[in-house]
């Protein structure tokens, strides 16, 4: 079954550890990880709050990056893209033996957070061995079985999930609205207050699984 798996590595374990410790304030986002056949990394990642000064003098003298090239800038946001050496082990697990997806990467505050998807738990339990095995820190906060529904796929419940989509349907979200809340309340069955938080707590999940990096608190319903 699909698993999902949120967790974290110390950057010193991972890449970045230079950057990130010389500009603490930096947040570095993955926008997406490759492998080259020869397993080089080559991720394209944003770098925000910072000034891009700052941020190429760290990432010249870190010891984790080959190379790296500023594709685009954005006023305090940078796109870039670059090599890192072939040390980063774990990742490269992940890409290769385990078939794994890298969904999210985040690296902030002394540690990367990442959010996997494996095709199947048990390849999760091998991840778990090989970071043992060679001494990785690999925390994990949170595991998540799709269970093959379409809620699993966005952090919700199944009762978020179905009254999200009712209330897009019936146009709760529309301007100006074409269902009331008390009228969605009736139809699901619910009291007005217990639809309401449902409403809130499956936006905010949904928000937290697609838009927000690095966000890893769960809630349920």
């Amino acid at each position: 079954m699909a698993t999902i798996v949120r967790g974290t590595i110390p950057t010193e374990q991972f890449a970045l550890h230079h950057t990130l410790e010389r500009l603490p304030e930096v947040k570095i986002e993955c926008e997406r990880i490759v492998l080259s056949g020869d397993e080089t990394i080559l991720p394209l990642l944003w770098a925000r709050d910072t000034e891009l000064e700052e941020i190429v003098d760290a990432l010249e003298a870190d010891p984790s990056v080959e190379s790296f090239e500023c594709l685009s800038e954005f006023e305090d946001e940078y796109l870039l893209s670059m090599t890192w050496i072939d040390r980063v082990h774990l990742l490269v697990h992940l890409l290769t033996s385990m078939e794994a997806t890298i969904l999210d990467a985040h690296g902030s505050d002394g540690n990367w957070y990442l959010r996997i998807l494996y095709p199947d738990r048990s390849n999760f339990s091998d991840t778990h061995r090989f970071a043992d095995e060679r001494g990785l820190t690999f925390d994990v906060l949170s595991v998540r079985e799709m269970e093959g529904e379409p809620a699993g796929r966005y952090g919700l419940t199944d009762a978020q999930y179905e009254t999200l989509i009712l209330a897009v349907k019936r146009g709760y979200f529309e301007v100006p609205r074409t269902v009331t809340l008390a009228e969605l309340a009736e139809e699901c069955d619910v009291s007005h207050q217990a639809l309401s938080e449902r409403i809130r707590r499956g936006t905010g999940a949904l928000i937290e699984d697609t838009l927000m990096v690095g966000a890893f608190d769960d809630d349920g319903d």
